[in-house]
């Protein structure tokens, strides 16, 4: 990894979510840097505040408390069309659930991004086959999102994250609705756009296969930051990690 400048600057961020009567705090006072071409990924057990710390990053929510700096720029000052440009043109995203348009080709929905940005559309065709070549879905631009593969709807979704060449990619559980073997080839796919595209790539996931490819892992317990652990520091086991003070 060759790590060059912050990218992204998390200072002192908290998230209080009202319901009701009911007050809480999903994240509590987190401070994080990263640094461009990382690939980090979040880790923390379901209500730790990993997602909600994930949206943060992303623009898709903002903190109650606390500022978040995306090359330096505070995202919480954007209006909503500096907020919309810079999630356009500086951030691509993956989801869980893959969020592809279902009337829509693997072509459309790729160069969809592309044609939002101002992009002409042969251009963005161009851009779009390449984009899915790149993924390995030579072939199947035509199909629509119900005539694809889990695994090959997360390609789509990878391919479109990359639509507008982003700095950063934001992926939620990307792997949470692949079976083990796909999602082993997500993550590596995931892996070779860092290393090749010098991408920063941002997991929020449960999945320890991440860990393998990561060059830092943060632990997120309770809404607070446990620990930063280096990817040479881990011990990685099949079914886990082995280390004594890994949360259960």
């Amino acid at each position: 990894m060759a790590a060059t400048h912050t990218i992204v600057r998390v200072s002192g961020v908290k998230k209080i979510f009202r319901m009701g009567k009911h007050r809480v705090e999903a994240l509590k006072g987190v401070d994080l840097e990263i640094s461009a071409g990382e690939y980090i990924s979040i880790m923390g057990p379901s209500g730790s505040g990993k997602s909600t710390l994930f949206n943060m990053i992303g623009g898709l929510d903002k903190p109650s408390e606390g500022k978040v700096f995306i090359d330096e720029v505070d995202i919480a000052q954007l209006d909503a069309f500096e907020l919309a440009w810079l999630r356009n043109r500086k951030i691509g995203y993956i989801f869980q659930t893959f969020n592809l348009i279902q009337v829509m080709t693997a072509l459309e929905n790729v160069t969809l991004p592309m044609t939002f940005g101002g992009m002409n559309q042969d251009d963005a065709v161009e851009k779009g086959i390449e984009l899915l070549k790149l993924v390995g879905l030579e072939g199947r631009y035509n199909h629509k999102p119900q005539e694809l593969s889990g695994g090959q709807q997360q390609r789509v979704a990878v391919a479109r994250s990359l639509a507008n060449s982003p700095a950063i990619i934001l992926a939620d559980e990307p792997t949470g609705n692949l079976d083990l073997n796909t999602g082993a080839e997500i993550i590596e796919l995931l892996r070779t756009l860092s290393v090749e595209r010098q991408v920063t790539v941002i997991t929020a996931t449960h999945d320890y296969k991440m860990l393998n490819v990561s060059d830092r892992v943060v632990w997120i317990v309770d809404g607070r930051i446990d620990r930063i652990e280096n990817r040479a520091d881990l011990n990685i086991q099949v079914g886990g990690i082995r280390r004594d003070e890994a949360p259960a």
